[in-house]
């Protein structure tokens, strides 16, 4: 079977899974969405930097592109900084039919853990189009679901169960990166990602259906936050960081059971590989590494580890973000209406992964 897909904006995830429509057998692209005036009336290949023509061009008509009658919508449009406008889209669209894998709302992984309003909403929109919403990235995503319940596999017992992500972030080009961890700034300034809250909101869902799957009734979420300033200024491609101000951060949510913290899901993020150099480092060559770490019968240590264009990860964890979504997309259509997680689906890889490498040195 093969299946008709719309992608919904082309940003940094979007951008590699539209690619990835173009290029796969088991996808025909019917349409795509942008909220950009110079990408409208585009062809989809040129958008992606590929020299041949899709026959499909971006627009911002909704009516045209819903009446495609799409199998399923690849959403990868900013949803926490427009909830309302996300939720609106999201449901809008299920209400037309059309299946959705989404990577807004990170907060819609697990929906027992989510606001109920949105869950209210879009289950609803689910009903009325017998349509299913299935949200997913790498982190919050594969690294919480995937990684932990393959780990888990091998366990007997487990007394404390940590997912991580420890990664480079000083490497990034895009300076907007560093305003939400409060990188460059003295330690009591403003980190919008490090609120009170805001870790819950984002990877609690987490830590919740991990308590479900080992069957444990958690006493709650707790926050946890650590800064490291650096003793000297140095630059990075992100920007320069002062003395004195923050260089590394390591924060994170706890499920607490029984009392004790239990269940984790942490990240450490730095401005370059050696600050905090007594934190959790990733393994060396590298500068990111998403980890499952189990202490039980048996301990043990899962690493993943992205690797592309220069050995960093930051690229490739775009494009395993949008490949979470898109080999979704057989499962998500073949699911019965309403939000599902991928404790729901019969996740399975895509039938034309395997390239020769003439074809992936062209990619």
């Amino acid at each position: 079977m093969t299946y008709r897909v719309v992608q919904w904006s082309v940003g940094g995830v979007g951008r590699q899974a539209l690619g990835a429509l173009v290029r796969s057998r088991d996808f025909e692209l019917v349409g795509v969405f942008t909220h950009g005036a110079s990408r409208r009336g585009r062809d989809a290949g040129h958008l992606i930097g590929l020299d041949v023509e899709t026959g499909v061009r971006a627009t911002s008509d909704v009516d045209a592109l819903l009446a495609l009658r799409p199998d399923c919508v690849v959403f990868t449009s900013v949803g926490e900084t427009r909830r309302r406008q996300a939720v609106a889209d999201l449901a809008r669209i299920l209400r037309s039919g059309a299946n959705v894998v989404s990577s807004s709302m990170m907060n819609l992984i697990y929906p027992p853990a989510a606001d109920p309003r949105p869950i209210a909403t879009l289950t609803e929109a689910c009903v009325q189009g017998r349509s299913t919403l299935f949200t997913s990235g790498i982190d919050p995503g594969f690294s919480g679901d995937a990684l932990p319940l393959a780990a888990l596999q091998v366990c007997e017992q487990v007394e404390t169960l940590r997912v991580q992500e420890l990664s480079d972030y000083g490497a990034h080009p895009d300076s907007t990166w560093a305003t939400p961890y409060g990188f460059g700034q003295p330690e009591g300034a403003p980190a919008p990602i490090l609120a009170p809250g805001v870790p819950t909101m984002f990877w609690g869902g987490m830590v919740t259906m991990l308590a479900d799957v080992l069957d444990v009734d958690l006493d709650g979420h707790e926050e946890f936050c650590e800064r490291w300033c650096t003793p000297e200024a140095f630059d990075v491609p992100i920007g320069r960081i002062e003395k004195g101000t923050v260089a590394a951060v390591r924060f994170g949510v706890a499920g607490i059971v029984g009392g004790r913290r239990r269940l984790f899901a942490e990240h450490v993020t730095r401005m370059r590989h050696d600050t905090a150099p007594h934190w959790p480092q990733p393994p060396a060559g590298t500068s990111s590494v998403h980890r499952v770490e189990i202490e039980g019968r048996p301990s043990l240590t899962l690493d993943l580890c992205l690797r592309g264009e220069g050995g960093g990860g930051d690229s490739q964890g775009l494009v395993a973000t949008a490949m979470r979504l898109v080999n979704a997309i057989p499962a998500v259509v073949a699911a019965p209406p309403g939000i599902v997680t991928a404790l729901d689906l019969d996740l399975v890889v895509g039938r034309s992964l395997l390239v020769d490498p003439p074809e992936w040195d062209r990619r």
